[in-house]
């Protein structure tokens, strides 16, 4: 999960105007709580269901004297409001002979035949292609989103406790959230305004960004990011709904009989339409599912209204609540568009009813549609920029005239307070700390400069023993054309210094050309990738973890020096032509030599590489989103497939380069979501040298002696086990999200995720290149008899953060030292 940069120390005013509140938890006679029951107020279409512990809320703006409580096997309850706030009701239900023999009609596990539900959910998977937007070849309509975060669950505690003392003014006023009547008190708000135009012959389509606005946090981009990436698009006719990188079975999905029950509770007139409202929950716990109704239209079989909310037991980290409502216009009598979709999210460590958290709500409202009016194709291909200053910064009369739901007082309040949080000390020391935390970094901001990374700081290797880094870029914000950024670190074992400097500048906005250029002098662990490293300033774990099996001692003393062109001509495809100098020799000689065969050397034998090389890379990620329009820029999701063509020409004679060769290499990584089977992480790599290199210049096939679980390396071999010229690897890793474990009962309530991995290689070095590097005083091997294989499985989501592998060895099991089992791990936040 990309690190969350919500400050959530701010503030707010709000008001409640709800008439009728009521909340509570209904059990039955043995006073065992009651799941998944209705909870409507009488004679109205407003009501919720009961969640997995059996509690409910619900509240309207309409007082209502009487509360309907039903649900199949129970008598059905009407219950007198005696007043217009009802809070911890305790409901009884009393079984029912007559609602029992029901259930073997149209509920339960039990038979899925005869079921008048089903029965309509069938025609609406024959209806669903037939439905909104598909039914014209273009259209264009308006969109407004607007996203709020909010502290919940406010209490006393809080307002008294010494975090917010001094900042009391923001709890003046706090109102209750109408789907689990919580105290909140708003912190954020994003409003966003778009045309968004489409063609359905074409299959294309695209958004304009007109107006975008930040409540307080105009420049924080990692916010937005989160935002985009966390309230990603989704569609209820889909098989599965996706987000927080998980993905949900719809209940309209046509697997949605063999997840849930259905049941037929009512029908009645909406907007002229004669509508059924059907029920539906979870057959099982722990899966990625939800409960809610929705209401259907009896012709069309389109939605007309549906809501959704996630099961308490759903395998899903921080987040206690997800509830979702969407509601569909009547254009004409056979067109159902969607007009206001509503998602609130109530992230939370604890799944307890009491505790606190942060809300995270998104109303997104769709009008003024048009229809086939044909644009060019290249129309669709030209893009604006969501972050032009100009969209930036619109006035109020542009918000007035397109916002096209107004903002209740409380998201009034969020502008109005931020711009005196802003001058409050406390709270600019709570915003610095989250921000630290997030980016890594500490601003400076009268020198327009940043302090870090500090999460580099401290590092431990062989060569090096103890060493301690500090770092500095040029910062004058997210949307900076051009970027210095610089480290120097020092090793107290070989007491050298090591520095890294790095530049970069946007010339050209439109066309993303991009110059720069860097040199670093440093220790690296190389053989982590099959493909060289050019970064001047990245530097891999290997390098400095603390502890790792076996002895690391295979360790690089490197020079680089890089200039590079990039540039973007269409979306998401770049191109970069450079050239990079490198000297190489071994940081520890006595353990690891890069010796190779020279006959112009003093003694026929050379210990050092001077490279020059020219690069061309090609990079298409289909699908991939970005943020900001600088020099660097933020993806703002990760589902998005690589294609990578990598071409190195090496140039002997210029600047004292020792070699002539090329080198070819082609990558294609693809994550695959397969709906409520998890997801799959895929990458396939070739490559050959063509021409007579040195070790230093070798593919070396990805050890791992870290203990740390690091994706597209191999964890049971050693650095420099296995060296190629020619080779071709692939890493299979399939999460399966919790789908095996939740079927067992005993590990069911853990919420553990298992995760398998199946990796191989084959290569081969060609009898040139052993004989070239004879003087080395390592073994030179190639996994070229057969496939070198590895496979394994893993345990995810322990305490909520973190994963241990248990992987295997697969054959060349007779190597010197081979291990043939090892344990690695890792830690991380993800939902």
């Amino acid at each position: 999960m990309k690190r969350i940069l919500i400050p959530i120390f701010l503030l707010m005013v709000a008001f409640s105007y709800a008439q009728t509140k009521v909340g509570g938890v209904i059990i039955d006679e043995a006073g065992v709580t009651v799941p998944f029951a209705n909870v409507l107020f009488k004679d109205s279409q407003e009501g919720t269901i009961t969640n997995d512990d059996g509690r409910f809320y619900l509240e309207s703006d309409t007082t209502y004297p009487t509360l309907i409580v039903s649900f199949i096997g129970y008598e059905t309850q009407e219950i007198n409001l005696s007043q217009k706030v009802n809070y911890d009701m305790k409901i009884t239900m009393v079984e029912s002979s007559e609602q029992l023999k029901e259930v073997v009609l149209i509920a339960g596990k039990q038979s899925k035949k005869n079921n008048p539900a089903i029965d309509i959910l069938r025609k609406i998977w024959e209806k669903k292609r037939r439905n909104g937007l598909s039914l014209f070849d273009q259209y264009k309509y308006d969109k407004y989103e607007k996203v709020e975060f909010d502290l919940n669950t406010i209490d006393s505690s809080v307002i008294k406790s010494r975090v917010f003392k001094g900042l009391e003014f923001m709890f003046k006023d706090l109102d209750t959230s109408r789907i689990t009547g919580k105290t909140y008190l708003p912190i954020f708000l994003n409003e966003k305004f778009s045309k968004v135009y489409g063609d359905n012959i074409l299959q294309t389509e695209k958004e304009d960004v007109l107006g975008s606005k930040n409540s307080g946090f105009e420049n924080n981009q990692s916010i937005t990011a989160f935002v985009q990436d966390m309230y990603a698009e989704y569609n209820v006719y889909n098989n599965y709904i996706k987000f927080f990188d998980k993905s949900f079975t719809s209940p309209l999905s046509k697997t949605g009989i063999d997840v849930y029950n259905y049941a037929l509770r009512d029908s009645a007139f909406i907007d002229n339409k004669w509508c059924y409202n059907i029920v539906y929950y979870p057959r099982r716990k722990n899966e990625l599912t939800f409960k809610g109704d929705f209401w259907v239209n009896d012709t069309t079989y389109a939605i007309k209204n549906i809501n959704l909310q996630v099961v308490k037991s759903a395998n899903l980290n921080w987040v206690k609540d997800v509830y979702i409502e969407q509601d569909f216009d009547v254009l004409n009598d056979s067109v159902f568009l969607l007009k206001r979709d509503y998602m609130l999210t109530d992230f939370s460590y604890s799944k307890k009813e009491k505790s606190r958290g942060i809300y995270g709500k998104r109303t997104t409202v769709y009008d003024r549609h048009q229809f086939d009016q044909e644009r060019p194709r290249d129309f669709y291909k030209t893009e604006s920029n969501p972050f032009d200053p100009i969209v930036m910064t619109r006035d109020t009369t542009f918000w007035t005239n397109n916002r096209l739901e107004s903002l209740n007082k409380d998201e009034k309040g969020v502008y109005q307070l931020l711009d005196t949080l802003k001058t409050v000390p406390k709270f600019k020391s709570y915003y610095n700390i989250v921000s630290i935390l997030g980016s890594g970094y500490i601003e400076v901001d009268k020198w327009n400069m940043d302090i870090g990374d500090v999460y580099s700081v401290f590092g431990y290797n062989d060569a090096e023993g103890i060493r301690l880094r500090g770092g500095a870029r040029t910062y004058f914000g997210q949307n900076d054309l051009w970027r210095l950024e610089g480290y120097m670190a020092y090793g107290f074992k070989d007491q050298k210094g090591k520095y890294g400097v790095s530049g970069k500048w946007l010339v050209d906005k439109k066309s993303r050309l991009i110059i720069s250029g860097g040199n670093r002098r440093d220790i690296e662990q190389l053989g982590l990738n099959l493909t060289a490293t050019n970064d001047v300033l990245g530097r891999s774990i290997a390098s400095s973890s603390v502890f790792t099996v076996g002895a690391n001692d295979r360790l690089t003393n490197i020079n680089l020096s890089t200039f590079n062109i990039e540039m973007e001509p269409i979306s998401n495809f770049r191109i970069r032509i450079g050239n990079s100098f490198r000297t190489l020799s071994s940081a520890l000689p006595d353990a690891f030599s890069l010796d190779y065969v020279d006959a112009n050397a003093a003694g026929g034998i050379s210990s050092e590489i001077q490279q020059f090389d020219v690069n061309t890379t090609l990079i298409y990620t289909p699908g991939k989103r970005t943020i900001g329009f600088g020099v660097e820029r933020s993806d703002i999701n990760d589902d998005y497939s690589t294609l990578l063509l990598n071409y190195t020409r090496g140039l002997q004679g210029f600047l004292e380069s020792d070699f002539n060769y090329s080198k070819l290499q082609f990558s294609y990584s693809q994550p695959w979501v397969l709906g409520g089977f998890g997801r799959l992480r895929s990458t396939v790599e070739v490559g050959k040298t063509f021409g007579e290199v040195p070790l230093g210049l070798l593919n070396v096939i990805p050890g791992n002696q870290t203990l740390f679980s690091l994706y597209n390396t191999f964890p049971n071999l050693d650095f420099y086990e296995f060296v190629t010229d020619t080779y071709v690897s692939v890493h299979l890793e399939h999460n399966f999200n919790g789908r095996l474990f939740s079927r067992i009962p005993i590990l069911r309530k853990l919420d553990l995720r298992e995760i398998v991995g199946l990796r191989g290689v084959w290569g081969e070095l060609s009898d040139e290149n052993i004989a070239l590097n004879a003087p080395t005083n390592i073994p030179l091997q190639a996994p070229n008899d057969k496939i070198y294989y590895e496979y394994s499985v893993g345990i995810g989501n322990i305490f909520k953060i973190f994963r241990i592998d248990f992987n295997f060895r697969g054959n060349y099991l007779d190597a010197p030292e081979a291990r043939p089992f090892s344990v690695t791990g890792t830690f991380g936040f993800n939902f």
